[in-house]
């Protein structure tokens, strides 16, 4: 009986002990948390206040102020200006002579597209018909 007694008086302070660690980890990881949630509030601060100075350094009226100042730009004269309006967009084969546009390979539309058997049958045919009376 006394062995039973010691066996479980040496569970129970286990079970304290392991209560008390846990308590222990519990707390330091909420003191970890408030450190985090303190230093993310810091950091929306100085993020807000970012925004706030990249807008101000982007000011419409600041920068032509510096363009002016100290680059010696200026606006060029309406007279000197021109307007040039886009009537439609061009489509990659618009060039003259369906010749692909610039970096377009050159598989891509026109006659470009076809096989070498396929040329060479056309520009028969076309020889045939330019050489009928």
């Amino acid at each position: 009986m006394v062995k039973l007694n010691l066996i479980l008086t040496a569970i129970a302070a286990l079970c304290a002990m392991g209560a008390v660690a846990s308590q222990h980890k519990a707390r330091q990881l909420f003191i970890d948390l408030q450190k985090e949630q303190k230093l993310a509030k810091q950091m929306e601060v100085e993020w807000d206040q970012l925004q706030l100075e990249q807008s101000t350094w982007a000011m419409h009226a600041r920068i032509e102020k510096i363009a002016a100042s100290y680059l010696q730009m200026k606006v060029p004269d309406p007279s000197k200006t021109q307007v040039v309006h886009l009537q439609r967009p061009l489509s990659p084969n618009s060039l003259p002579g369906g010749a692909p546009a610039r970096g377009v390979p050159a598989g891509i539309g026109g006659k470009a597209a076809q096989s070498g058997e396929e040329r060479d049958a056309d520009s028969l045919r076309e020889d045939r018909m330019s050489s009928k009376p």
